[in-house]
C-alpha cells in the first residue's frame, strides 16, 4: 500500500486545500495530513486540526504545536528541525509527498519521497488562507461549512 504525506496550516481549510487533499486520497492507499500550528496565529490550530480531522474522517490527520521556524530563512537548521517534527507523525515513508507549494520538492526529497505538484498556479481554486483571512466574505463559496460558521461568528 503507498503512503502519502501532506503537510500544512490549513489556516483556514478553504476549497484549495482540500482539492489536494482529495486528489492525494485518490492516489495512495494511506495519507496522513499533519496540521501545523503556532501560538501566535490568528486562528487557534487545534480549531484547524478539527475541521480537517472532522471533513476527512478516512484520513490519518495529526496536529503538530512544534513552535518551528517558518521559513528556511529564519533558522539554519530549519529542514532538520522540520524532519524531527514530522518523524514523530510520519516515522516511515511517506511514498508520496503532495503539495501545491515550490518547497515540495525539497521536503519530498527530505523525507525520501516523490513529490507531487498539485495547482502551483492556484487555477482550479484562485484563494489562499492570507485572502481568506483578510477578506473572507470575497471568498465565501471557497469555504467549506464548518469554516463559514467559525468567520460568521467572528464577524459578530
Amino acid at each position: 500500500m503507498s503512503t502519502g504525506f501532506i503537510l500544512g496550516k490549513f489556516m483556514p481549510l478553504h476549497r484549495g486545500h482540500m482539492y489536494l487533499v482529495d486528489h492525494a486520497r485518490g492516489r495512495v492507499g494511506r495519507l496522513t495530513v499533519l496540521v501545523c500550528s503556532l501560538t501566535r496565529e490568528p486562528i487557534p490550530g487545534a480549531l484547524r486540526y478539527r475541521w480537517v480531522r472532522d471533513l476527512y474522517p478516512d484520513v490519518n490527520v495529526q496536529h503538530c504545536t512544534d513552535e518551528n521556524p517558518s521559513y528556511p530563512h529564519e533558522h539554519p537548521d530549519f529542514w532538520n528541525i522540520w524532519l524531527r517534527s514530522i518523524r514523530r507523525f510520519c516515522p516511515t515513508g511517506p511514498d508520496v509527498v503532495f503539495t501545491s507549494e515550490a518547497y515540495g520538492d525539497q521536503l519530498a526529497e527530505l523525507l525520501g519521497a516523490r513529490h507531487e505538484l498539485v495547482d502551483l498556479k492556484r487555477e482550479k481554486f484562485p484563494v489562499s488562507g492570507m485572502a481568506v483571512r483578510e477578506r473572507p466574505g470575497d471568498h465565501w463559496d471557497m469555504l467549506p461549512p464548518p469554516v463559514q460558521a467559525y468567520f460568521t461568528e467572528q464577524m459578530r
